[in-house]
């Protein structure tokens, strides 16, 4: 179940990214999350300012690539990992060129991190819209919510 929810998480990620890059220059959420990763993983390995320069075509690329892999291998969930996995590897050999080796391995686990980081801060807000007064969490109830 975790990796049906990464899976759509990336698929989403990715497609926020391609709609912030698309020519009417809408930069909604998901250009400013897209963002906001592209830095996490450019902080997190320390990046310089020339490396961080050169590092964010390529992701931009890697994330693209990403969200056309999803889209293209969508049901078939064994061929759909092996697809990522040979993106990840074709992309790891590219972030080399930017970054040395052991940093460009981590790019992807700190991709991890800040996945989990945008899951958790997405539950904790629904977990707050669904408490109601004096702090309870109000369970549904489908007679009176879904009229």
């Amino acid at each position: 179940m975790k990796k049906y929810v990464l899976i759509l998480f990336v698929s989403l990620l990715s497609s926020f990214a391609v709609s912030a890059q698309d020519d009417d220059g809408a930069t909604e959420r998901g250009g400013q999350l897209l963002e906001r990763m592209q830095q996490y993983i450019q902080k997190r390995l320390n990046m310089t300012k020339g490396e961080a320069e050169r590092f964010s075509p390529v992701f931009l690329r890697y994330v693209s690539e990403l969200r056309r892999t999803h889209r293209e291998f969508r049901g078939d969930k064994p061929v759909l990992q092996l697809r990522i996995a040979e993106v990840r590897v074709r992309f790891r050999n590219e972030f080399r060129q930017v970054v040395d080796e052991q940093r460009a391995n981590r790019v992807f686990q700190h991709q991890k991190e800040f996945e989990d980081i945008i899951r958790n801060e997405i539950k904790e807000r629904n977990m707050q819209n669904r408490r109601g007064p004096g702090g309870r969490v109000r369970l549904v109830n489908p007679q009176r919510d879904f009229k």
